[in-house]
């Protein structure tokens, strides 16, 4: 199969099965989304949405965690992965917000990268999901089952498979698609062992095809 005809089997199917994707995380506002896609560096959403309905109860704003400290942070997110940084960086991301930004969640990615903590996964997750705009935000999941799918191709770095995502999309879908790879991921196509036997999808995923060859792909459609 075409990569031009996987990329609209792919469109077509969530589409028609998941229009509404969304994050699983948490959040009531920007700034509060900004917080939990910091803390959900190399951590599971789950784990965050037990952490920051406290966090957020004690600095419910930018202007409150700003004029904390990364110790008291510390003691509200001190189950999460690396939260000695996490700490610092969100302390030091809401100062830099208020003076720079005016306490605002900026939209531009470029703006959103000068936050501590806020790397090109982080801003582009912002700016697709709370300004809607046309970007892919890569983590692992996107990554593994761009690949797997056969989106992508020889795409060895994040950045080289956001390009070509974005290249391949249709441009009202990207921030959605990002949806659509994540939760494939998190429940369908896991990293050690994906669950071909379960995936509604195998008809055009290169790596059933690879694996299983045509004939075992075609038992399973009929």
């Amino acid at each position: 199969m075409l990569k031009k005809q996987r990329y609209q089997e792919f469109v077509k199917y969530f589409s028609t099965h998941n229009p509404d994707a969304q994050t699983e995380l948490h959040y009531s506002n920007p700034y509060e989304l900004l917080v939990a896609v910091i803390l959900s560096a190399q951590c599971t959403d789950k784990r965050i949405n037990q952490v920051t309905p406290a966090l957020f109860q004690r600095f419910p704003t930018a202007d409150a965690l700003a004029a904390s400290n990364a110790d008291e942070v510390f003691t509200y997110i001190r189950s999460v992965s690396y939260p000695n940084n996490k700490a610092k960086h969100l302390v030091g991301m809401a100062r830099k917000l208020i003076e720079e930004f005016g306490g605002v969640v900026p939209e531009k990615v470029e703006d959103l990268v000068k936050l501590p903590g806020v790397g090109r996964k982080t801003a582009n997750v912002i700016s697709s999901v709370v300004y809607n705009n046309p970007a892919m935000a890569v983590d692992t999941h996107v990554f593994r089952v761009s690949n797997r799918l056969g989106l992508t191709s020889r795409a060895t770095t994040p950045l080289a498979v956001e390009k070509q995502l974005i290249q391949y999309l249709p441009k009202e879908t990207i921030a959605i698609a990002h949806h659509w790879l994540i939760l494939h991921g998190r429940y369908i196509c896991l990293a050690r062992r994906p669950k071909c036997e379960e995936c509604p999808i195998t008809y055009f995923c290169r790596y059933f095809e690879k694996n299983y060859g045509v004939a075992a792909k075609e038992t399973k459609e009929n």
